[in-house]
């Protein structure tokens, strides 16, 4: 059986229409259409809410939305199942969320990883094809969409539950695939804590691992007899952006799964104006290939992370936290009453956000010994 596994998948507006007309051949292209048809399952994440009716939350970042209609895009693609636990399935609210879950029910488009309620946002997905079962288990970090916060919403990773759900999913399939919502956008290297994150997930029963939340190609690792992936690139995503130079090309994962184990595919795309198409050039996987021996370098995680946050934390993260709040004239209630979801509850609460926070303030306040990186490997 194969399964094509890819990241990202949101209708935007240089290719909304097209997802409206399910005009896939023009989306991704006649040669990289013809791979997915090739493949016997389908899956992607779906970070936005599909929904006619505009209603967004308090938010830090973009609320993602696209009107039902574009689920004729990915009926169209040949997508079998959609990942729900993201930061962005909650971007429109209850209505939104009500909105999403029925047009891909409707559609017949299989979901996880998002629910009315804790236990339904918990629970995986299992599937059978040729006498092999896949279970897909699908989590997300901390960011505007937890169901913890709502009563409704994404199922937010927790070492203790996450790894026990993993655990007891693995028992009834034969392969377990992870999607792991999380990382540092635009960074092409695992974070110390995801890093050992996702090691944990495969020692718990996981087969791979997917992390897609980074926007950019990242690293892969082989672990304890599972894979790991750090970022995929997007999907489709809307077209490249000069101010992210990461945020365009990607690859897509093909498991060939048997009864006597798993074989793996990547098969490099290009962003287009409108969607993807598949490329001959091995420098996406060539990239890929030279970071994910940069990880398993000694301290090299540590470093490479400490030296990330340090440069940013100033701008990105302290200036961003307290723009605004500094005006001793200001109540405790004027502050919450104007209080729209900016970077002071969203860095707090994100688990990388916190770490990159930390870690730059560590760094640059000389907290630690600074210099002497521990071997994560071991």
């Amino acid at each position: 059986m194969k399964i094509m596994i890819g990241a990202d998948l949101v209708p935007t507006a240089s290719n909304i229409e097209l997802f409206k007309q399910g005009d896939a051949k023009t989306i991704v292209g006649e040669r990289f259409l013809k791979v997915m048809q090739d493949c016997d399952y389908r899956m992607f994440n779906l970070e936005l809410a599909l929904t006619d009716k505009e209603t967004p939350i308090a938010k830090a970042g973009p609320n993602l939305g696209a009107p039902t209609e574009c689920i004729n895009g990915y009926k169209a693609l040949g997508v079998d199942f959609l990942g729900v636990s993201n930061n962005h399935v909650l971007d429109h609210g209850y209505e939104g969320f009500v909105s999403t879950m029925k047009t891909l029910d409707s559609a017949g488009i299989a979901h996880c990883g998002c629910g009315a309620n804790k236990e339904e946002a918990a629970k995986p997905y299992i599937f059978e094809k040729d006498g092999i079962k896949v279970g897909i288990y699908a989590c997300c970090e901390h960011e505007f969409s937890w169901v913890d916060d709502y009563g409704f919403g994404a199922n937010g990773f927790d070492a203790l539950d996450s790894l026990d759900h993993i655990t007891e999913l693995k028992k009834q399939v034969d392969y377990c695939i992870v999607l792991y919502h999380g990382g540092k956008e635009h960074y092409q290297y695992p974070s110390p804590y995801l890093y050992k994150v996702c090691r944990k997930i495969v020692e718990k029963g996981a087969d791979i691992v997917l992390c897609q939340h980074t926007h950019c190609v990242g690293t892969e690792m082989d672990h304890a007899g599972g894979k790991i992936i750090f970022g995929q690139g997007n999907f489709i995503f809307a077209k490249s952006n000069p101010n992210f130079p990461l945020w365009g090309d990607g690859f897509v994962v093909i498991a060939d799964v048997t009864k006597d184990g798993v074989k793996y595919e990547y098969v490099p795309y290009n962003k287009t104006e409108v969607g993807i198409e598949m490329t001959d050039s091995t420098e996406i996987l060539d990239g890929l290939k030279e970071r994910s021996k940069q990880i398993l370098e000694p301290g090299f995680i540590e470093k490479n992370f400490a030296e990330m946050a340090e440069k940013t934390v100033f701008n990105r993260y302290v200036k961003n936290m307290l723009k605004g709040y500094i005006d001793p004239e200001k109540t405790e209630e004027e502050f919450f009453a104007n209080y729209k979801g900016n970077g002071f509850f969203h860095f707090a609460e994100c688990e990388v956000h916190r770490e990159c926070l930390l870690t730059g303030l560590r760094k640059k306040l000389g907290r630690g010994k600074w210099g002497e990186f521990k071997d994560l490997n071991k």
